[in-house]
């Protein structure tokens, strides 16, 4: 790909790249609010991982182990896992030239599907397969990205 085209993939001008930042910021903005789910459940249940966080003397030190707050916790980690894949990914993918409407899908699938996982494991969970399969909606989409990518410039 010349430098020109190269500049037109990451330009806002491109209807895939333009896709992406705004998919992207929403995932950034999802992995923020979620984070905040932990930092609730701290402040409800007045339990904090360091004795050095505690805010008043009627607040717990318990280094992990509440459910109420774990679980938002490894969603949160779940999420660092998984989302800067696909920003990596996905980025990249944009340089193949991808025919827009399949990659505005894609980006919007794998959106939707972090969302749909957060949702299912820590805001109201639900019995598997709920988690499994927003989970391997998202993974299913950036290994295909990846892929895709690699196939183009090998």
């Amino acid at each position: 790909m010349s430098s020109a085209g190269t500049e037109h993939a990451w330009s806002t001008s491109n209807p895939v790249f333009s896709a992406y930042v705004l998919y992207s910021a929403l995932l950034a903005l999802k992995m923020l609010a979620t984070t905040l789910l932990v930092v609730r459940q701290r402040f409800t249940k007045k339990i904090v991982m360091n004795p050095e966080d505690r805010l008043l003397k009627n607040y717990k030190v318990m280094a992990g182990g509440d459910p109420d707050i774990e679980r938002p916790r490894r969603a949160v980690l779940n999420d660092l896992e998984n989302i800067p894949a696909f920003w990596v990914a996905g980025l990249l993918y944009c340089l193949t030239s991808p025919e827009p409407s399949l990659a505005i899908n894609l980006f919007r699938g794998f959106t939707a599907a972090r969302f749909l996982h957060t949702f299912v494991y820590a805001v109201v969970p639900l019995p598997q397969p709920s988690r499994v399969l927003a989970f391997g909606a998202g993974f299913a989409i950036t290994m295909y990205m990846a892929f895709s990518t690699v196939m183009h410039f090998a």
